[in-house]
């Protein structure tokens, strides 16, 4: 396959399947499995962005300062987009928008409406962005965009589930909410298609889009997926996390050794 081809059949699998699965897997699977998938996700973020990522934009660049640099900034600019709510998302049962119990005392029923508002308008330019470093990325080294978009599905899934269940609670019905998420997910293939033809005649934005991937996949794993599995201290969900979190970086590195073998 052609560049194009793989970006379009990534950003499609990342973004519209994988809205699909996490809504069926939100109708029929219970809450406690949802940390589950969170920790498999963090594995995969965290060993998609130190073994394939951050180093391929380190090799690429000509500053290995500027590529540092880049990082810090994407991760602070990360932190500014979370405020602006484009960035953060709902990934377990916990989240105060799934619970009306957890709302100030001083919210009204429209809340959840407008915070299934805002959770598309979040997802939606999230995933354009994702569809931007995920094209970088296959423009850089195919076998680096094979498993930057298998960091980026693996992280999709759950977040799409904690969408899926915000619109739920917000009074979106199933049939609805799912064809919201998917909309929102095909901004992803969007992303992807015109950072293709944009990075043709701006080559050198590739190597710091690179750089801004491993910060994007570095704020999500640190800030908004981990905090979440710190809820559950007790030994036991502890010991699960790590192993899960193991087999998201073995995953990555598994698929790194796949795709550079071929």
């Amino acid at each position: 396959m052609d560049t194009l081809t793989w970006i379009i059949v990534a950003t499609l699998a990342g973004g519209i399947l994988s809205a699909v699965v996490a809504g069926l897997f939100a109708i029929q699977a219970k809450a406690s499995q949802i940390p589950m998938l969170v920790s498999y996700a963090v594995g995969a973020l965290l060993g998609a962005a130190f073994i394939e990522v951050l180093p391929h934009a380190i090799y690429q660049s000509d500053s290995i300062e500027a590529t540092a640099a880049t990082v810090l900034a994407g991760i602070l600019g990360f932190f500014v987009l979370e405020k602006l709510v484009l960035w953060r998302h709902c990934h377990i049962e916990e989240c105060e928008a799934h619970d009306p119990h957890d709302r100030p005392q001083h919210s009204h029923g429209h809340d959840h409406g407008r915070s299934g508002l805002m959770i598309l308008v979040g997802d939606t330019f999230h995933n354009f962005v994702d569809g931007v470093l995920i094209a970088a990325a296959f423009m850089a080294d195919i076998q680096l965009g094979i498993v930057t978009a298998v960091a980026i599905i693996a992280h999709e899934v759950p977040q799409e589930v904690g969408d899926f269940l915000i619109l739920l609670h917000s009074g979106y019905s199933r049939r609805k909410a799912m064809l919201l998420n998917m909309l929102a997910s095909a901004a992803m293939v969007v992303g992807g298609v015109l950072a293709y033809f944009t990075l043709q005649f701006a080559e050198s934005l590739v190597t710091p889009l690179l750089a801004l991937a491993a910060a994007s996949m570095l704020y999500v794993a640190v800030a908004d997926l981990i905090p979440g599995l710190h809820r559950r201290p007790e030994l036991a969900a502890t010991a699960q996390q790590v192993l899960l979190i193991g087999l998201g970086i073995a995953t990555i590195w598994l698929v790194s050794g796949w795709a550079h073998s071929h």
